[in-house]
């Protein structure tokens, strides 16, 4: 038994280094070109593509593999990125990809090869991170396959599934952050798509088998209820973290999330199952009569027998009732990070800046870019690399020291839900007031509820938390997420409605500062893309090179609108008073003149009858 026993120990010590021995290097080549597709059947319109195909090729390697992405930007009129969504990249933390945090973007006629090692399991994806191109269609799956994982024998087979909402428009023609739209109204998608489509899908399946599926929300905004008519799921992964099976038989992804479920079918096939994906309306500011909230796809146990609609027992998406991520438990039993040693509270707002726009905010700040990538002030800035004042105020930088615990405590201000997402980590969520449930929107109808360490202390927080990359906040509520930084880089914390990160929700941790400058420096071709797209390099969020504190001339966010009437605020009111008296003396006027005639034409005719 002793025999065995080292044996068996062995082969846990040995099996992990058997699989990055069997690792491979993944090529790919990205020629990044604008092509015309109509996924809804609606409207044609020109979407980012990827050698010349629309949708985006689904990227599946195996868990030690390298990968390796030769991108040129074919545009022609667009910069470009792309960030490896739920990657941690430690030590490459400049293969991250998104714009002016850990590079410059890649200007049209420009290449960058992103080369990473991978050294998780699980769903995740890819996507664009310059400015607002995502929802143009540079999105897609990423999957990382892992042949240890503890529920690998427990399916037959598997299929990827993505959700998103899709707009007719570019980004960049659709009016968002104007004066016309003082209260920062998201623009309404146009539809909903399933596995990049509305045409009806149709998943294959055989009677009595168990399928695996990865589910991923890929839109750019609005969050979508999963569910299968007459059959429940098991969760086994959420965000790349695997955790112990937990029956389910509703979902809420929201974008950015993933989710990977266990189903098992039944031993019949008389008949195949609607597969129901239903738009959260709660974050909606007006629902067009054209727009279609939920689709039916199908789970095809028959081909030849009939594929029914849903269903639908609920009058709207909120009545729907999805699992709570937050009872999920890691399969690995990470326990409760001890108390933290840096905390960071930090309240969502919207509100407007004095061009009349609506804006987002964390403590007041809305994320405005800096001159210069922040990991290449990082690089070039010496020893004073832990000076946040170096990074810019509107960056909103927090320096996290190596390895320390990090409590971040998000009280949402905001009447609707935000999924908050962490660059180069998972974390913990350690609290979440109110729950997913009957109680989510308690809070929408009065006044925001913050966090109160004494009503909710540490002693309650799980003991094998949930962990994930990306989680929602309530509408006026709050959460608590713990983890440790112990990967030194420069990582956006940012909310994945993509509408509110170009409001500028947004916020920089510069982690180990100095232990990055060990890892890496700038390289000639990050220099040269920096310079094909006529951005500086080296320096503070100002491009200052020779005075690092000194930020004059730093890229700011608007001032605030004024609080009372300004100037011209006075002569429009004064305008628009004396515009409504005229108007009031006009109908007045008006109004008696009508009764006066109409006595006259009364006394006329008492008058002819007197006669």
């Amino acid at each position: 038994m002793a025999i065995l026993h080292s044996l068996s120990l062995w082969l846990m010590a040995v099996l992990p280094f058997v699989q990055y021995c069997q690792a491979k290097t993944v090529n790919l080549d990205f020629n990044v070109t604008w092509v015309n597709v109509n996924p809804d059947g609606l409207h044609e319109r020109k979407v980012v593509g990827v050698n010349g195909q629309w949708p985006l090729p689904v990227i599946e390697v195996d868990k030690g593999d390298r990968l390796v992405v030769n991108m040129y930007n074919g545009l022609g009129d667009k910069d470009t990125s792309i960030h490896w969504h739920g990657m941690f990249q430690n030590g490459t933390n400049n293969m991250d990809g998104p714009s002016m945090v850990t590079q410059c973007p890649v200007a049209p006629g420009s290449s960058i090869t992103y080369n990473f090692t991978i050294p998780q399991n699980g769903t995740y994806w890819y996507h664009c991170h310059t400015d607002a191109c995502y929802p143009d269609g540079y999105r897609q799956a990423l999957v990382v396959h892992d042949n240890q994982s503890y529920f690998n024998d427990m399916y037959d087979e598997e299929y990827t599934v993505t959700v998103s909402d899709w707009y007719h428009e570019l980004v960049e023609d659709i009016p968002f952050i104007r004066v016309e739209n003082p209260t920062g109204a998201e623009p309404v998608p146009d539809s909903f798509l399933f596995n990049d489509t509305v045409s009806a899908t149709n998943i294959p399946v055989e009677a009595g088998k168990t399928y695996l599926l990865r589910l991923i929300n890929i839109g750019a905004f609005v969050a979508q209820y999963f569910y299968i008519e007459d059959h429940t799921f098991r969760i086994v992964e959420i965000d790349g973290v695997y955790v112990d099976e937990q029956e389910a038989d509703t979902l809420y992804i929201a974008v950015a999330q993933r989710y990977s479920i266990l189903v098992t079918m039944k031993n019949s096939t008389d008949k195949n199952y609607p597969i129901v994906t239903v738009a959260d309306s709660e974050l909606l500011d007006t629902i067009t009569p054209t727009l279609q909230l939920n689709q039916t796809n199908w789970l095809e146990y028959n081909s030849s027998a009939a594929h029914p609609q849903a269903v639908m027992t609920v009058d709207t998406a909120s009545d729907l009732v999805p699992y709570d991520d937050f009872k999920l438990v890691p399969h690995d039993r990470m326990a409760l990070l001890p108390d933290p040693d840096m905390t960071i509270e930090v309240d969502v707002i919207m509100a407007n800046l004095d061009n009349g726009a609506g804006y987002a905010f964390f403590n007041n700040i809305t994320y405005t870019k800096p001159k210069v990538p922040t990991l290449y002030s990082v690089l070039t800035s010496g020893d004073f690399a832990t000076n946040a004042e170096v990074y810019g105020e509107y960056t909103h930088p927090f320096i996290l020291e190596h390895n320390a615990v990090i409590e971040v405590i998000l009280n949402n201000q905001d009447t609707g839900s935000h999924p908050f997402h962490l660059h180069g980590h998972n974390f913990q969520v350690v609290s979440r007031t109110p729950s997913y449930g009957a109680s989510f929107y308690d809070f929408v109808d009065g006044d925001p509820v913050a966090y109160n360490a004494t009503e909710n202390p540490s002693s309650s927080f799980p003991a094998y938390p949930a962990r994930r990359d990306t989680f929602v906040a309530p509408p006026q509520g709050n959460f608590v997420i713990r983890f440790v930084a112990d990967n030194p880089g420069v990582w956006f914390f940012h909310c994945h409605i993509d509408w509110h990160l170009q409001q500028g929700l947004a916020m920089s941790f510069i982690e180990a500062p100095k232990e990055l400058q060990k890892q890496m420096s700038l390289s000639d071709s990050e220099i040269s893309i920096c310079k094909a797209a006529d951005i500086s390099y080296e320096g503070n969020a100002a491009a200052n090179t020779v005075d690092l504190l000194d930020l004059t001339g730093q890229n700011k966010q608007l001032p605030w609108l004024p609080a009372g009437f300004t100037a011209k605020g006075i002569v429009a009111m004064v305008f628009s008073c004396v515009s409504a008296f005229l108007g009031m003396a006009f109908i007045t006027v008006y109004g008696l003149s009508g009764i006066q005639t109409k006595k006259q034409e009364t006394a006329v005719v008492t008058e002819q009858d007197a006669l």
